[in-house]
């Protein structure tokens, strides 16, 4: 699920290996602070707010600053465009966008307001990684723990123009990036991947979303141990969260949330954990 990121600013830190699942408590290794395998996450990408009692792991977008006593995740989303940024890209980086035969940008059917970035070749990945390595770098300045790019899966919505191996190979120089600023760096969705993600293109941790509802929370947990996210969302569960808590095959750390992700202000707010 794609909302806000936009451009920021450039930094350096040293690499470190990525990690697999392991004990409940964050595990550090020399540049990053892994996702514990523990915990009560919330999910903020439709707006910052004080996180609600007993939570300890929340994710906001990479332009909003991460909450106090928490470990932090920034959301970037790394291979399609943001709406507002749309303007940037297309005047800017035109050739990492894209395009059909006719020269117009795909979008993503989606979220037709998010152009697809171009992963075919070595240049055009290497020119976005260099565009989106300046929010990275604004993610660690910060002072988020972690980093998860977004529509990793943007090839299966790309008329078969994208292949999972340019996609992956971008996914590969983005991880390196984030471990550099000292992120640890999560898959987003794409069960398909299996342990590949973990193995070949290093990501840390997953952050999935429905994969109750999608019955795809074993590949997540096969590869990833309790390194997992899961966001369920209220207008598509087709059992009760009752039933989702009971299940031993679910991810420890599900919650359920509202599809707009709005904050607590507003009546369409849902925050369920189990």
């Amino acid at each position: 699920m794609a909302l806000v990121a936009v451009l920021g600013t450039a930094g350096c830190a040293e690499a470190a290996p990525a990690g697999g699942a392991g004990t409940a408590r964050a595990a550090s290794t020399a540049g990053y602070t892994n996702l514990p395998t523990s915990g009560r996450p919330d999910y903020q990408l439709g707006g910052a707010y004080a996180p609600p009692s007993g939570v300890t792991i929340v994710e906001r977008d990479s332009t909003a600053k991460p909450a106090k006593g928490t470990y932090d995740i920034c959301y970037v989303n790394g291979f399609q465009t943001q709406p507002e940024a749309a303007r940037t890209w297309t005047k800017s980086y035109p050739s990492a966008i894209l395009r059909d035969r006719a020269g117009k940008p795909v979008s993503d059917p989606g979220w037709p307001d998010e152009m697809l970035l171009d992963t075919r070749t070595a240049a055009k990945r290497a020119l976005i990684t260099k565009v989106l390595a300046k929010t990275i770098a604004r993610c660690g300045d910060r002072g988020f723990d972690a980093v998860e790019f977004d529509n990793l899966d943007s090839w299966t919505r790309s008329g078969k123009r994208l292949t999972r191996a340019g996609n992956l190979a971008l996914a590969k120089s983005l991880v390196t990036t984030g471990h550099r600023h000292g992120l640890a760096v999560g898959q987003k969705n794409t069960p398909q991947l299996g342990a590949s993600g973990r193995e070949q293109t290093g990501f840390d941790f997953v952050v999935a979303e429905e994969c109750v509802q999608y019955r795809e929370c074993a590949a997540y947990t096969k590869a990833y141990g309790g390194r997992v996210i899961d966001v369920e969302y209220a207008d598509t569960l087709e059992r009760s969260w009752g039933s989702v808590c009971r299940l031993t095959s679910r991810p420890a750390m599900t919650i359920l949330r509202d599809r707009d992700l709005v904050t607590p202000s507003s009546d369409e707010y849902v925050f369920e954990h189990c």
